[in-house]
């Protein structure tokens, strides 16, 4: 099941994916296209992600990982592990008749599922097929490629559980991704969602990855039981947050009647909503000083067309971040700004996901350790800050709150 309905409600279920061998496959060349600056080292870097999890595990939380649950779905019959080998082969962009018949018998044959999984995850090199079954043909795609050459490329960004899916409420919106190396990564939620016996024919789905428009999970927060924040960002279009809205009140059964559109600059730095924006107590929230003068934010309800799955009612809110927040959760609320406003100290801090934070109880929040000075004033403001190790994790660009997505909180 999934329930979520808030940013701060006690959380019980979490779901991660502890980083493996896909980031031993990124190069300096593949870089950009992978959407990482720099290349974590492995062992510090799970070392970091066990921390994380055991902080969660310490404050009651159950743990689950995304390989696990996958391995689960392809454990049920020899049909599903058939139709997504398939699928991973036809997403992966492998078009070649010859190739796409190694690379599936290549992964059948293996029989432990969690490897099967993993190996999709991280990657596969053409000197991985076997060598016999390539030279009975000779094409010249076999005479030009090298053997370490990616027939399928490795997803270095799983361990950002985030963005593939969100909770909303008790449904899911299945997202389209903004990049096309991480909207595969949406084919392991799919499948999840479609035969795990745990979310099998109860989970409502908001949004589809089979959609045009873009829209990622770190955009999405859930204030509370009928209003959700969503960025128009770099990675989440408006016609993705049209289409969103449109779903989400037309379900009889979804409570949310109110979406707060928040248009945030798009930048490397200012990559999601959540990067620069979270919330971490009841009436306290915090947030990167660099948007305040560019921030723009959009009321979107249900039109005045009944039944109509067209219509929506949209309109410009001319207001402070402070008083918005105010008026749709109907008590006063305190910003803390990123490292306390300081413009050098917030830039770097947020660069590093001062403003990332994992909310797991009002007034308790998992961070990152090296953002000392925004982590000191969480704690002047009352906040109980569990720090977490983060010189390797934070190469890709994300927090605490990145690298989790809440399968349920209590109400």
């Amino acid at each position: 099941m999934i329930h979520v309905t808030s940013e701060i409600k006690p959380l019980k279920k979490v779901l991660l994916h502890r980083p493996g061998k896909e980031l031993l496959n990124l190069t300096p060349d593949t870089l950009e296209r992978l959407l990482f600056d720099d290349i974590p080292y492995l062992p510090d870097a799970i070392k970091e992600h066990d921390e994380f999890a055991s902080i969660l595990r310490d404050q009651g939380i159950e743990v689950v990982y995304l390989e696990n649950l996958m391995a689960e779905v392809l454990e049920i019959s020899d049909d599903i592990k058939a139709k997504f080998l398939r699928q991973f082969i036809y997403e992966a962009g492998i078009r070649t008749p010859k190739y796409k018949n190694l690379v599936f018998e290549y992964l059948y044959e293996m029989q432990d599922m969690k490897e099967l999984v993993l190996k999709t995850m991280e990657g596969i090199q053409i000197g991985e097929l076997d060598r016999a079954k390539r030279e009975i043909e000779k094409s010249l795609v076999d005479l030009v490629s090298e053997e370490s050459k990616f027939i399928a490329d490795p997803m270095p960004n799983l361990y950002f559980t985030r963005d593939p899916f969100a909770s909303i409420g008790n449904g899911v919106a299945l997202n389209k991704m903004f990049s096309v190396t991480r909207n595969r990564e949406t084919i392991y939620a799919e499948y999840i969602f479609e035969y795990h016996p745990d979310f099998k024919d109860q989970v409502p789905k908001y949004y589809d990855r089979y959609l045009p428009h873009h829209i990622e999970g770190g955009d999405v927060l859930n204030l509370n039981d009928h209003v959700l924040a969503v960025g128009y960002s770099q990675r989440t279009t408006a016609e993705a947050i049209d289409q969103l809205a449109k779903n989400l009140f037309k379900d009889p059964d979804c409570k949310i009647d109110t979406i707060l559109a928040f248009n945030i600059p798009v930048s490397r730095a200012f990559m999601h909503l959540d990067t620069v924006f979270t919330q971490i107590d009841v009436d306290k929230f915090t947030y990167h000083p660099g948007i305040m003068d560019t921030l723009q934010v959009f009321e979107i309800t249900e039109g005045d067309i009944p039944d109509s799955d067209e219509d929506l009612n949209v309109k410009e809110i001319n207001d402070s971040l402070e008083h918005i927040l105010e008026t749709y959760l109907g008590y006063p609320v305190t910003l803390i700004p990123c490292a306390g406003g300081d413009k050098i100290s917030a830039e770097r801090e947020q660069w590093n996901d001062g403003s990332n934070t994992l909310c797991i109880r009002p007034g308790v929040v998992v961070v990152y350790n090296r953002n000392e000075i925004t982590n000191e004033v969480l704690r002047q403001h009352g906040i109980t800050v569990l720090e977490m190790s983060s010189a390797e994790l934070s190469r890709g660009r994300g927090g605490p709150r990145c690298m989790s997505m809440p399968l349920e909180r209590e109400d």
